[in-house]
């Protein structure tokens, strides 16, 4: 039986787990893959701390490039994370005809197009269902299950932070602070929490996303973004009282030869499948020409969920190795390039969730609704609410909106020049619906 070699950069909390699941399962796997998998090295510069995993001391080290350089290793594992030495990193790997499996979305996303393009120049495989959705093997479906059909929509839950707070600011009652604190307490959240709650990591998983399902790579700056920290709890319920529950959402959508990647916070219907992901949980709906909806569910982060699927490109990419082929980066490589575009965010339409304080004093209504119909925006549902004990004097009411479909353009005009009238006591909040 061939025998490939693999080598991990990074012996953290997932670089432990594929360890382990490599060690543990290694006759399993070679009973399923034709491929007897070894664990050659692992790079680290902490190799004191204990991960919880029994591995021979003797294939520990802090040089990066003694794995990269091993003629007994075929596949690098880069765990290490970020676009700095772990890009330096992956591009030796290509150059020194090694395979590449790696769980770094913001690699991909920002340096996308360099890695590809290496990865095919050199040959060799470039793998990363880990990127997104943790243990939802949703990179493998969009490569393999529905690689015979046409990619009409995507929506995805893809940061399990921001949902089990969302989770709880509904079902508790609770402010955003609040939950965050609970979050970072339990270690479901970073002590520094930016990149989670203001959409990044979110962006970063759509991108990739997008650049496999389209055949072209997604440059961030043109993909608007806007997280949960700003969110009031206020908004939480109003949309719950109107039937609907919000989500941050990648919303990934095709028509024609445009393509349109956002994230937002998103009024999502009671009844609508992505709805009922709660908690830390991710899920993604995908809708094919040939297909339909479907859906893809399960635990978006953690040591086992990941591993599992680096576990699954490893064995991808030995059974490549063994076969002599190299299929990926030749089928993800920018095959689109040039037939499709980016859509201008601007243009985007969607139905829209609005909430203004508003001057409780004859005409305000009239007002605001004038403005919203010479934007052609019109409005689907609306309900005064009764003011908070701490609003001034009961000067200014909360008044909820939904409208018919809009431009973003549309709406952000209207609602600006709404707030220079001075009829509204402070800059509206927008939500997008689903």
């Amino acid at each position: 039986m061939k025998q490939i070699g693999v080598g991990i950069l990074g012996f953290g909390t997932v670089g432990a787990g594929v360890a382990d699941g490599l060690l543990k399962n290694r006759e399993l796997m070679s009973g399923r893959l034709g491929v007897d998998i070894t664990l050659e090295k692992i790079a680290d510069l902490d190799l004191i701390t204990d991960r919880g995993v029994a591995v021979d001391p003797a294939i520990l080290t802090t040089d990066a490039t003694a794995v990269i350089n091993d003629p007994s290793i075929q596949i690098v594992v880069e765990l290490i994370g970020g676009t700095g030495v772990a890009r330096e990193l992956v591009l030796k790997a290509f150059e020194a005809g090694k395979s590449v499996v790696t769980a770094n979305k913001k690699l991909l996303a920002e340096c996308g197009d360099e890695i590809f393009s290496t990865a095919e120049r050199c040959g060799v495989d470039i793998y990363f269902g880990a990127s997104v959705g943790g243990g939802i093997p949703i990179i493998r479906v969009l490569r393999e299950g529905l690689a015979g059909n046409q990619i009409s929509s995507m929506h995805g839950i893809l940061n399990g932070t921001c949902n089990y707070i969302l989770t709880r600011m509904e079902n508790e009652h609770l402010p955003f602070d609040e939950v965050l604190n609970d979050a970072q307490q339990a270690g479901y959240a970073e002590a520094e929490p930016s990149l989670d709650v203001d959409g990044f990591d979110t962006v970063h998983k759509a991108a990739i996303l997008a650049s496999i399902a389209y055949g072209f790579h997604v440059p961030l700056a043109s993909v608007p973004v806007e997280g949960i920290s700003h969110l009031a709890g206020v908004d939480v319920q109003y949309a719950a009282e109107f039937g609907y529950r919000i989500k941050l959402l990648a919303s990934i959508n095709r028509t024609d030869d445009e393509v349109e990647v956002s994230v937002h916070p998103t009024l999502v219907p009671f009844d609508h499948v992505l709805a009922s992901i709660s908690d830390v949980f991710n899920a993604v709906m995908v809708n094919g020409d040939l297909s339909d909806s479907t859906l893809y569910y399960g635990r978006g982060a953690g040591r086992e969920p990941t591993a599992s699927t680096v576990i699954g490109d490893i064995g991808d990419v030995a059974r490549n190795i063994v076969s002599g082929s190299c299929r990926f980066a030749r089928a993800i490589a920018l095959n689109n390039q040039g037939k499709l575009k980016m859509r201008d965010p601007a243009t985007i339409e969607s139905q829209y969730y609005v909430r203004l304080m508003v001057a409780d004093k004859a005409g305000s209504l009239g007002t605001m609704t004038t403005i919203l119909g010479s934007h052609g925006v019109s409005i689907l549902g609306a309900n005064q609410k009764l003011p908070d004990s701490d609003d001034s004097g009961g000067d200014y009411v909360p008044v909820v909106m939904l409208t018919h479909r809009a431009s973003s353009a549309a709406l952000v005009s209207a609602l600006d020049e709404i707030y220079q009238t001075g009829v509204v006591r402070e800059p509206p909040v927008k939500l997008r619906m689903i």
